[in-house]
């Protein structure tokens, strides 16, 4: 079978399982999962390894969108609105989670270093989504839901500059880095550092170029090359293609000519990239290595879950805010999704020797915080009062 109609059963299956999950009230990523696990090694066997190549190319281009986009959420002044009581929370919940994951990981399921670090780094990133969804049905209002939001959009942020440092941290551990004790310590900073420099040079010339351009047809094709640019030097120069595409949007929405335009634009272009990469992802899962996950993939989920609850709370108390969000936040921030999905696909390109655990544990994770995050989402604001009448 050629690539051409791999890649249209692909689109077929994510979309159809895209209408059966909504039939059920859950996220279209859920079924996008589901309907290329159909065509993985569990079940019809149709997408193999012959097909990485093309995998890669879907899978760097549609998260290079999704980090653009992220970059798009902060604007400067939206920032100074929300103030440091986002920050603090935020920052308090990464590392709440990362910690607790990397520890039950490490210390109490005995995985490698590798595998731990990588793994508890991935364990950061929201996907708002399935949460979002609960509170426009439910019409939700009030303090925690305004919070929701903007502390899922810079945990992703964070999340994505986590896992820079614990890939750089993991390569150093592989002997893939040589160099001098100080060489390695500074390796991880000084990519990050490159990488976001990488992001704030192209996001500047992205601002000049569009100012002079008028057509949609000229902006969606500048804007694909741009995402492509980025990916592109990024990889070439050992550099993060997810922070340089994240500092572009960022640096773009807060100088860019009418930049939402430009975002909606993108948002156009980009879904049925993101339906194969949802499904590319299904589809390497393979059920029978996931049946041996057992106690490990419990082990994540729950501290987790955990990881993100106490992280949140404790940040909410730090920056002494209002006592329903100490007590609910963490409960709606718990969806995993596009993120998660695609720093593991980073993971399978870069450490092939951990991809098949990582990724396995990862997209069982997924699957599991899809569906019952928005469940736990819907608890959480009905216990901080705020949910509304059923649209």
């Amino acid at each position: 079978m050629n690539i051409f109609v791999k890649i249209a059963l692909v689109l077929v299956f994510g979309l159809i399982g895209g209408r059966v999950a909504r039939r059920f009230n859950l996220p279209n990523v859920t079924g996008y999962l589901i309907g290329g696990l159909f065509l993985g090694p569990s079940f019809l066997k149709i997408i193999t390894e012959v097909d990485v190549p093309v995998i890669n190319f879907v899978n760097e281009l549609a998260l290079s969108a999704i980090a653009f986009n992220i970059g798009g959420e902060f604007l400067i002044k939206t920032i100074k609105k929300l103030g440091k009581e986002v920050f603090i929370i935020t920052v308090a919940e990464v590392m709440g989670v990362v910690l607790l994951v990397f520890s039950v990981m490490f210390f109490l399921m005995k995985q490698e270093f590798v595998f731990s670090i990588i793994v508890a780094s991935m364990s950061a990133a929201t996907a708002p989504a399935g949460t979002m969804m609960v509170i426009r049905q439910y019409r939700a209002k009030g303090k925690m839901t305004d919070t929701i939001l903007p502390v899922a959009a810079l945990d992703d942020a964070l999340g994505i500059m986590v896992f820079g440092l614990a890939l750089s941290l993991a390569k150093v551990a592989l002997g893939q880095v040589t160099g001098s004790t100080l060489q390695l310590v500074m390796a991880p900073f000084i990519e990050i550092t490159l990488s976001l420099l990488l992001g704030l040079v192209l996001g500047f010339i992205l601002t000049k170029i569009t100012e002079k351009v008028n057509s949609q047809e000229e902006l969606t094709s500048i804007l694909i090359c741009f995402v492509l640019i980025s990916s592109g030097l990024a990889m070439a120069t050992g550099l993060s293609s997810l922070l340089s595409s994240m500092m572009m949007g960022a640096v773009f929405v807060n100088l860019g000519h009418k930049p939402a335009r430009v975002f909606n634009n993108i948002n156009t272009f980009i879904p049925p990239f993101n339906i194969l990469f949802f499904a590319f992802a299904g589809s390497s899962l393979d059920l029978s290595i996931l049946g041996q996950i057992g106690i490990l993939g419990l082990a994540y989920v729950f501290a987790r879950m955990f990881g993100k609850v106490w992280g949140a709370s404790l940040g909410a108390m730090v920056a002494k805010s209002d006592p329903v969000i100490v007590k609910h936040l963490g409960w709606a921030l718990l969806p995993q999704g596009g993120i998660s999905i695609g720093l593991s696909m980073v993971v399978r390109a870069q450490l092939p020797e951990f991809s098949d655990g990582i990724v396995t544990l990862i997209l069982f994770s997924v699957l599991v915080f899809e569906i019952a995050g928005p469940i736990l989402a819907k608890v959480a604001i009905t216990n901080a009062g705020e949910l509304g009448t059923e649209s």
